[in-house]
């Protein structure tokens, strides 16, 4: 028995539809085509993450997938700024899936087949239930190990672009403006100077629960923010502070050892 790995869906569509996403969001999305695809941030005034999304190019305007429960407040996000332009904005209830990659080759009639951010599979959009697909329970564990956020755990209102190890593959510094860019472009013109950043904590001991600080030599370094059983151990995502962040061990509150990786798609959008 599999289930659909949880996504809230937006379509906006209209005349207008590109030129008026391409100035709210961080990625050059008139650059997309048809039927590919881009992670990108819409951003708060001030440069905070208001939504981080992917978005897919239609024949007739763009699909955008958004971590569940958080498609509300990115339509209102974006509804926003729609001034005298032709765009609607609607919800699609169509499934995701997430299956291996080998799976989706033989796909022919789903409405979306994308790179999922998990290595070696591949998100598909519009399909009934697909043998084979990911439950959310394992979904959850990949998508922790990746290093991939989410708006429920990783993601807050005070949340910048940069702590997140996504930039490279969610902005784009060569596209015209958009709401929000001074501050990405302040902090990516100061280099590698985030005050926060994830980082991949792996541990063998009791599942540690969100929240949970991790310390060196009894300082806080960070805390965790989402948490999976793995094997015998356990893996989690946890915001790092700068004075943590070359850090390759540490231990939590309850004096258990723990080990911190650089995020793995922090390391391949580098």
């Amino acid at each position: 028995m599999t289930a659909s790995t949880a996504r809230d869906l937006l379509v906006v569509e209209g005349a207008d539809a590109t030129d008026f996403l391409q100035g709210q969001c961080s990625q050059d999305l008139a650059a997309v085509a048809v039927g590919a695809s881009a992670w990108t941030f819409v951003l708060e005034p001030q440069g905070h993450v208001s939504a981080w999304f992917r978005a897919t190019r239609t024949e007739s305007g763009w699909l955008l997938d958004v971590d569940a429960g958080h498609g509300e407040a990115a339509e209102a996000r974006i509804r926003r700024f729609m001034l005298r332009v032709d765009v609607t904005i609607s919800r699609s209830t169509e499934p995701l899936w997430c299956v291996e990659q080998a799976a989706g080759d033989h796909i022919t009639d789903a409405v979306i087949i994308a790179p999922s951010l998990v290595d070696g599979y591949v998100d598909v959009i519009g399909n009934g239930a697909i043998d084979g697909a990911l439950t959310p329970e394992v979904y959850e564990r990949l998508r922790i190990a990746a290093g991939v956020p989410t708006h429920a755990a990783e993601i807050g209102d005070k949340t910048i672009p940069a702590e997140l190890g996504v930039v490279a593959m969610s902005v784009s510094f060569t596209k015209g403006c958009y709401t929000g860019q001074e501050l990405v472009a302040r902090v990516d013109s100061r280099g590698d100077n985030t005050p926060r950043r994830l980082r991949i904590v792996r541990g063998s001991g009791p599942l540690p629960t969100p929240g949970a600080e991790v310390r060196e030599a009894e300082a806080g370094v960070g805390y965790i923010t989402s948490v999976a059983a793995d094997g015998p151990g356990w893996v989690a995502l946890s915001s790092v502070t700068r004075a943590g962040q070359d850090l390759t061990t540490a231990s939590l509150e309850d004096g258990q050892a723990v080990e911190l990786e650089v995020s793995p798609l922090e390391e391949r959008t580098r």
